[in-house]
């Protein structure tokens, strides 16, 4: 995501911009907590570090209208998905249909995973890392093809 000349943020002395930590990853269930989707629940589909915003699966719709690209061809109205804050999602629990504030625990065999402070459900699941992933990689072909 390309930034206007007056978003400009604090940089790095190689002048790359700082990026901040956020709760959330790609492909954690989020419920909205605030804004027009309050209350609607999704899947984060793309992070933006620099500006802790995250894209959310099928929320805050937005129309863009794209000029042709070759003379003769129509234009398009096109619906993207813009971004959300991430201090305007939490973490969600399809199990226990509960939202909460994600914690960070170390298990016995040394591995740092996080989990739901009001559930104890740990989200942190390598097989759901490789699922989210895979998917992502076979959007791209299919975008690419």
């Amino acid at each position: 995501m390309r930034l206007k000349r007056w978003e400009r943020k604090e940089c790095k002395p190689n002048s790359l911009p700082v990026l901040q930590k956020m709760h959330v990853r790609l492909g954690d269930t989020v419920k909205v907590i605030a804004g027009n989707e309050k209350g609607k629940i999704g899947e984060i589909i793309r992070l933006f570090k620099h500006n802790s915003t995250v894209i959310v699966k099928d929320m805050n719709i937005k129309t863009k209208h794209v000029k042709p690209k070759e003379q003769g061809e129509p234009g398009q109205i096109v619906k993207v998905e813009g971004p959300i804050h991430s201090s305007n999602v939490m973490l969600y629990s399809k199990e226990k249909e509960v939202h909460s504030r994600v914690g960070h625990k170390i298990l016995e065999d040394g591995s740092r995973v996080r989990y739901l402070v009001k559930t104890g459900e740990i989200i942190d699941n390598k097989d759901d890392w490789k699922r989210v992933t895979k998917e992502k990689k076979q959007e791209l072909e299919k975008v690419e093809a």
